[in-house]
């Protein structure tokens, strides 16, 4: 996906639409274009670059984005409990804290793909829903800004967000709170002023291609619909373990949906039941649909993160006033446990582990590190304080970003064959640079990414005289790029007519020999042909 994105990105900048994108030349109908855009953006403004990390940069402000309308959005949903009196707004901080460390939003707020935009803009515009809704007075400000980051979430992923995060929010929002319905009565001019925004910005897209590329518009608008059920199909509880995506927040998590014991103790700090609603519905609604894929669990992070937020409310405040119970105890030392066992994993692993990188200065800093978190968690073992447990895995995950993150590539990489030509090997070969560049099957998009340039598909008809009248003959010599020998791929016409194609290269599609390669000729002709 970030692939595609970025080649998408690096051909509107050469020159190519913003409107109509295309993909290695060839159109790029299937997701809409805000993502694209950010990218192109960047690299408008600060030159082409392949630099992922400045590349992933739209992605990652994105991402901060999202913690911080969730921030906004908790506020409003707690502004008004029991627990707010104690301690105004650290229920909103400490989620906000949650969200932002969650593993799956770290992984996917780091990668320039579709799902960060979409989730994250349509949470900005249930902020802005509610706290429109909850003003006293009139409220068209609030809720067209709702509409105007609905309709960019539109933009972002088409309708996904709609169904997996405003539609599940807004059942449980409306039919479990008579009140709440009250209040979309008082506010409904401005909530339809944002409805009608919504649509407008999030439709403008996709009329605009089918006024101008219908065809092609329906055929992938059909290929993506028949997707959802016959690509990466996975069982309906594939989604069983998402808590364990929140990181070092599974625990927390875990025990926040138990219901007998979390509601009881929540609802003083959280919308419990909004938040449970929320979470579940979510979840039945992405398991009905067949395509499955880790990342699509991110529009649970946001209920979850509220969920961990008020479990952990609870924690300080029954702790403080030695309220605990022998349940919450458990927990808790349950919680120090886990941190104790990864604080002693990590170095060993870095031990064991026989890579460059994993000795030397990165295995005394985390051996200092995560020695020093555990000695701390230690001294909590008789009753754990919440605070510090909080402190504890928010050092160790940032610990974990910060020393081993930077080593993952290698990670990958371990197995792999030294010294394969790759396609970046390719697009150093000097006799092919000044060439156009056509593949005869369907190049994978990494590969497109890693050439460096557009090498659009190219196939060969098998008259001469047919290419010659629609100017399908290359005026002078091509690069080819082939999944299978070269000989068998010109036409017989064409050899005849003083065509020929030379092997002057070859590469392999990934780290290993296994993984396949193609290999690279240059066409040519050996005399002039009148058409």
């Amino acid at each position: 996906m970030e692939a595609r994105n970025f080649v998408a990105a690096r051909e509107m900048v050469a020159g190519g639409s913003w409107l109509i994108p295309t993909m290695n030349g060839e159109l790029r109908l299937a997701k809409p274009p805000l993502p694209t855009w950010a990218v192109a953006g960047l690299q408008t403004l600060i030159g082409p670059t392949e630099n992922l990390a400045l590349l992933r940069l739209p992605a990652a402000v994105v991402a901060t984005l999202l913690v911080l309308f969730f921030w906004g959005l908790a506020l409003e949903l707690t502004r008004s409990l029991p627990g707010e009196e104690e301690n105004p707004g650290r229920t909103a901080w400490l989620g906000a804290l949650a969200l932002g460390s969650s593993l799956l939003v770290v992984t996917t707020g780091r990668e320039g793909q579709w799902d960060i935009f979409a989730v994250s803009l349509m949470v900005g515009a249930l902020w802005l829903l509610v706290k429109g809704w909850q003003h006293t007075g009139r409220a068209w400000g609030w809720l067209a800004g709702a509409g105007v980051l609905g309709g960019l979430s539109l933009l972002s992923k088409g309708p996904v967000a709609l169904y997996t995060v405003l539609f599940p929010f807004l059942l449980v929002y409306l039919v479990g709170y008579p009140q709440h319905r009250q209040q979309v009565r008082r506010q409904l001019p401005g909530t339809l002023l944002g409805l009608g925004l919504l649509l407008a910005i999030g439709c403008s897209w996709p009329l605009y291609i089918y006024q101008h590329v219908a065809p092609a518009a329906v055929t992938v608008a059909r290929t993506e619909i028949s997707s959802w059920g016959e690509r990466h199909v996975k069982p309906f509880w594939f989604y069983a373990p998402f808590a364990v995506f929140t990181g070092i927040w599974a625990l927390v998590a875990l025990v926040s949906l138990v219901w007998p014991y979390a509601r009881p103790r929540l609802q003083h700090y959280i919308p419990y039941v909004l938040a449970l609603g929320w979470v579940l519905v979510s979840l039945l609604l992405l398991s009905l649909v067949p395509e499955k894929k880790e990342r699509y669990m991110l529009p649970l992070m946001p209920p979850l993160a509220l969920l961990v937020a008020g479990m952990v409310r609870y924690w300080e405040a029954a702790v403080a006033a030695k309220q605990a119970t022998r349940s919450d105890q458990g927990v808790l030392r349950a919680w120090g446990i886990i941190l104790l066992v990864v604080c002693l994993a990590v170095p060993i692993a870095l031990l064991i582990i026989d890579l460059p990188g994993t000795k030397g200065l990165r295995f005394w800093a985390s051996l200092l590190v995560f020695g020093g978190i555990g000695v701390y968690v230690m001294r909590q073992v008789r009753l754990p304080q919440p605070t510090a447990l909080i402190g504890a895995s928010l050092t160790g995950m940032s610990a974990l970003l910060i020393l081993l993150l930077p080593f993952y590539p290698l990670w990958e990489r371990r197995r792999d064959t030294a010294g394969l030509r790759q396609m970046r090997d390719i697009r150093r070969h000097v006799a092919l640079q000044s060439m156009r560049w056509y593949s005869l099957d369907t190049l994978h998009v990494k590969q497109v990414w890693a050439a460096g340039r557009a090498v659009p598909i190219w196939h060969i008809p098998a008259g001469i005289s047919y290419a010659l009248k629609h100017r399908e003959v290359p005026a002078g010599p091509v690069a080819v790029f082939s999944a299978a020998p070269l000989k068998a791929r010109l036409p017989l016409a064409w050899r005849n007519a003083g065509f020929g194609i030379t092997q002057v290269d070859s590469f392999y599609l990934g780290g290993k020999r296994e993984s396949g390669y193609w290999v690279v000729g240059v066409l040519s002709r050996n005399r002039h042909i009148s058409p």
